[in-house]
């Protein structure tokens, strides 16, 4: 197949995709679809980590790119995906809307116990001047009890061979997160 350069702007009323054809079969498969009207907001979910109960669930890949707001009354246990090479660039955020109560923790628990880490950049939100941290040897991040509301983290995946996986994390929290 040919290529085409356009030197003016290319116009499409139906968004554009991209494809590979099977060199086999001749089958040809869809890799993306871009649409013509791009929307450059981010998913908020309300619910997921505010279900009035206890939480332990596990995201997808397919929820990256959200902000979840997490109520802290409760214990919350966010499981990252399962190991993949498809969760490299995977990036969540989370917004701690209720405090973390007195005796419980949000925890964000790496899949393969023993062969994922964080790789954190911990900073203390509030009190004296900023003491940042820097841990990357554990595959549990935890937001402790008494966690005030406004704590944020970010979690992106930056390798994941399938085996093995690291997590760039950033927290900005009081008191400061752990990892372990």
């Amino acid at each position: 197949m040919a290529n085409t350069t356009f030197k003016g702007a290319v116009r499409s009323e139906n968004g554009f995709k991209s494809i590979t054809i099977n060199s086999s079969t001749g089958v040809a498969t869809e890799e993306a679809v871009y649409d013509t009207r791009p929307n450059f907001r981010q998913t908020v979910d309300n619910s997921t980590f505010n279900a009035g109960e206890d939480v332990d669930t596990t995201l997808t890949t397919a929820q990256s790119g959200t902000i979840f707001n997490i109520d802290g009354t409760y214990d919350i246990v966010v499981n990252m995906p399962a190991l993949s090479t498809a969760n490299v660039g995977t990036t969540y955020e989370f917004f701690l809307a209720t405090a973390a109560g007195g005796s419980k923790t949000v925890t964000f628990v790496l899949p393969g116990s023993g062969v994922s880490d964080f790789w954190g950049a911990l900073v203390l939100m509030g009190g004296t001047a900023a003491n940042p941290a820097d841990d990357h040897a554990g595959d549990t991040l935890t937001l402790p009890n008494s966690t005030v509301a406004n704590a944020r983290v970010k979690l992106t995946c930056i390798t994941d061979d399938g085996t093995n996986s690291k997590w760039k994390t950033e927290t900005l929290s009081t008191p400061i997160a752990t990892i372990a």
